[in-house]
């Protein structure tokens, strides 16, 4: 049995000194330090972060890995995010031609079952996009198809549509029936459009105030919208290059229990293309962003340089995720929950990672 005694940091505080035991993987009990205790050997003790959108990562493109069933670069890449404080994510699928789908999805689902529940599923970003579509191809962007979506497989947990994609609404009958998580993103909708895929039960946008209409005084978009309205999570890039520090505020002033931290990383090829890093973030040859190479630790550490209060960030990247997911076995420490976590000094430095327990960094 483990034992790890730390200031617990989730739910919007610090949960005071506690003594939290692991065993077989999961958390067995919490108990609080008394007065006069011996020092805690961690400062804080955080959930295991979250990200919901991972493209890859230094030379690791997930598309290229998963096409191919290269399954030895993909342990390396859940090695990687496990290292980087990341113990659940996301594989990242974005616009392709739909018939590379199939076996990339297979060869996901497999690698899902053998990563003792760090891939939590596959999010499909595309190719049901719209008219702001970024770095994905414009040929692969396609009208939503609402058979082709009846037969993806469950390893599928978000697909990212476009409110203004023609058939989007009819596809998402077939989605939330499943406990598919859908997202509005690369997208420029009207009033009438965002509010049909929001009743049709659409509960997130896709990297908030990326390619997506925004917060023009007389023609609020998107991003406005889904600042407003309390049934959306938003999405965030907080790298500092993708949003600015004073939107990365406001963002969370607005909507701090609803804000969930992406880093969105790619490897350093983007369909086929190599980027160029810009001033800290992966671009294209035309000056496109394409994702960016952040790690999460990094992503909380910017918002809270923007303002945004130390426990309030970790919760973006832990318990507002979880809850957006419908994962209630992780994303808080509380009894019962797996045993992941990531440790920081007192500087809010993370100094180590426990996933189930085990600890890997």
């Amino acid at each position: 049995m483990e034992v790890l005694r730390a200031a617990v940091v989730h739910g919007h505080e610090h949960l005071g000194r506690a003594e939290v035991r692991v065993s077989s993987g999961r958390i067995e009990s919490i108990q609080s330090l008394a007065f006069g205790a011996p020092e805690p050997e961690i400062d804080y003790l955080a959930p295991g972060f979250i990200d919901w959108q991972v493209n890859g990562r230094d030379e690791l493109d997930l598309w290229t890995i998963a096409k191919r069933g290269d399954s030895n670069s993909f342990e390396r890449m859940d090695r990687d995010q496990s290292m980087s404080g990341v113990t659940s994510w996301l594989p990242t699928l974005v616009s392709a031609p739909r018939s590379d789908y199939e076996e990339a999805l297979r060869h996901l689902d497999q690698w899902r079952d053998r990563s003792n529940g760090r891939v939590i599923g596959v999010h499909l970003e595309g190719p049901f996009l719209g008219d702001a579509p970024g770095a994905h191809r414009r040929d692969s962007i396609v009208a939503a198809d609402r058979a082709w979506v009846d037969q993806l497989p469950d390893v599928v947990r978000v697909v990212t549509i476009a409110a203004e994609n023609e058939g989007v609404v009819d596809c998402l009958e077939s989605l939330t029936s499943r406990g598919v998580r859908v997202s509005i993103g690369h997208s420029r909708p009207d009033r009438r459009q965002f509010e049909a895929v929001v009743e049709g039960g659409a509960t997130s946008v896709t990297h908030l105030f990326n390619a997506m209409s925004g917060l023009d005084h007389r023609h609020p978009g998107l991003a406005a919208w889904a600042l407003l309205e309390d049934r959306l999570w938003c999405g965030l890039i907080a790298d500092g290059v993708h949003v600015a520090p004073e939107l990365i505020s406001l963002a969370f002033r607005l909507a701090p229990d609803r804000v969930t931290l992406v880093t969105d990383s790619v490897g350093w090829r983007v369909d086929g293309s190599r980027t160029q890093l810009v001033d800290g973030a992966p671009r294209l040859s035309d000056g496109t962003l394409a994702g960016s190479a952040l790690n999460m630790d990094e992503a909380i550490r910017t918002c809270v340089e923007s303002g945004v209060p130390w426990p309030i960030a970790i919760d973006a990247a832990t318990v507002n995720v979880a809850a957006f997911l419908g994962l209630d076995d992780r994303g808080r420490i509380e009894v019962g929950r797996r045993a992941d976590f990531v440790a920081f000094d007192s500087n809010r430095e993370m100094i180590g990672v426990w996933s189930l327990g085990e600890r890997v960094r």
